[in-house]
């Protein structure tokens, strides 16, 4: 069994596409209020819909730097769905671009969380407050117990000695 060198290694692996121009304001701007319009479902949808546009279909950085950005986000305290956007848009258009992606990826979901906290007020007994209320709970207890049930089946019946 032989052990490749760093050269040699490097000489076998595919070569990286090449990184796209970087994009325009403009076009940041509207790329932005995409990811914002679409990234629900949590920190690791947004995470996975962040990494296909900018890295995948855009290619505006590598890969390698997405996720030494994504690491650095986690280690701080805070959404590192957001942190992440904001430090892509400082990087592809400095202060300006920062501000315009944190904020582009939180804005659309603004209304619908507003719309959202009258009824769901612990103090207030408006029937149909009381009913978006429950509903709200019953999805979280759905997406809870769905991600829960495939992680105990592997173990399931397995005694330790």
């Amino acid at each position: 069994m032989s052990m490749k060198t760093n050269s040699e290694a490097e000489a076998t692996r595919a070569p990286a596409a090449a990184p796209a121009l970087l994009p325009s304001f403009s076009e940041a701007l509207r790329v932005w209020l995409k990811i914002g319009l679409l990234s629900f479902g949590g920190p690791a949808g947004q995470i996975a819909l962040l990494h296909r546009e900018i890295v995948d279909e855009r290619r505006w950085i590598s890969d390698t730097r997405f996720l030494h950005a994504l690491n650095f986000c986690t280690l701080l305290p805070g959404p590192e769905a957001q942190q992440l956007a904001t430090y892509l848009g400082w990087l592809l258009h400095g202060v300006r671009g920062g501000v315009a992606a944190g904020t582009l990826f939180v804005l659309p979901g603004q209304p619908g969380a507003r719309g959202c906290l009258p009824g769901m007020s612990p103090g207030r007994r408006d029937s149909s407050c009381d009913g978006r209320r429950r509903k709200t709970g019953s999805a979280a207890s759905g997406v809870t117990s769905s991600t829960r049930i495939p992680c105990g089946l592997g173990n399931a019946g397995a005694v330790e000695a």
